[in-house]
């Protein structure tokens, strides 16, 4: 699978063995590879956290041959491969989560909840779990129902007129269950691009199946401000994952 995964890593001194695959926004039609990205990365290194930012293919590529699965298969790869390679990486292959902004939360999230594999094994790598330990969703995109989705977001990945059943499928609140990881929420109420209600419906999913879920839902902010540090109105939602994280 030819996606690229860039590895980020605290010094030895200052890892705790937490790692986080990182999962940027960009519609399904790109990476915000360092707004979203890099920048994350780097921010988690600071918290002794190892991070790995996956620049995943996109829907539409013309190597691709069925749009939907190409993200979530090379997300599952990269979890395994995470979790292979544990021991050079200097983490805990059991404390391994994903972090995704926008339509990279959607993926975060098909990754966190989707217990189908999207592709054939063909390694040892393989034999690792694609399931996150935890998720951490920012501003992100979560269903596919016409009205509450992403309009650009659910076109590059399903198509512009995707059947019912794969509208279903990639709808998130609708696949949660009591084995899905615990869950960080961040969401701003004036969001345009991705309504609100994506991340009110996937904490409602939570709660109803007895999952561990922490939302902080702002009034400003918009939408895809990634760290914040930019957006005068945006929150500060580092100081909030730092305090999250270090209660795992």
């Amino acid at each position: 699978m030819p996606f690229s995964l860039e590895i980020l890593l605290p010094s030895k001194k200052n890892a705790n063995g937490l790692a986080v695959l990182k999962l940027p926004g960009g519609g399904y039609n790109g990476v915000s590879y360092d707004w979203e990205g890099t920048d994350y990365a780097k921010w988690f290194n600071s918290q002794g956290i190892a991070a790995f930012v996956l620049k995943y293919r996109m829907p539409q590529a013309q190597s691709v041959l069925t749009s939907y699965k190409a993200p979530i298969q090379d997300a599952q790869r990269a979890m395994r491969y995470i979790r292979f390679h544990a021991d050079k990486f200097n983490i805990n292959k059991n404390k391994v989560g994903v972090i995704g902004s926008s339509a990279g939360g959607h993926l975060a999230s098909t990754l966190g909840i989707h217990h189908k594999i999207y592709y054939l094994a063909k390694d040892a790598i393989d034999n690792e779990k694609i399931m996150p330990n935890f998720m951490m969703l920012i501003y992100p995109v979560i269903s596919m129902k016409e009205g509450i989705t992403h309009k650009g977001s659910r076109n590059n990945l399903l198509g512009k007129m995707p059947s019912e059943q794969l509208i279903i499928q990639f709808s998130n609140e609708n696949r949660v269950t009591k084995n899905t990881p615990t869950t960080f929420i961040i969401h701003s109420g004036n969001d345009k691009a991705v309504p609100v209600e994506n991340s009110l419906l996937m904490y409602q999913a939570l709660v109803k199946h007895q999952v561990k879920v922490t939302m902080h839902i702002y009034p400003e902010g918009g939408h895809g401000y990634g760290l914040g540090i930019s957006n005068k109105d945006a929150p500060n939602w580092t100081h909030l994952a730092e305090l999250w994280l270090e209660a795992l």
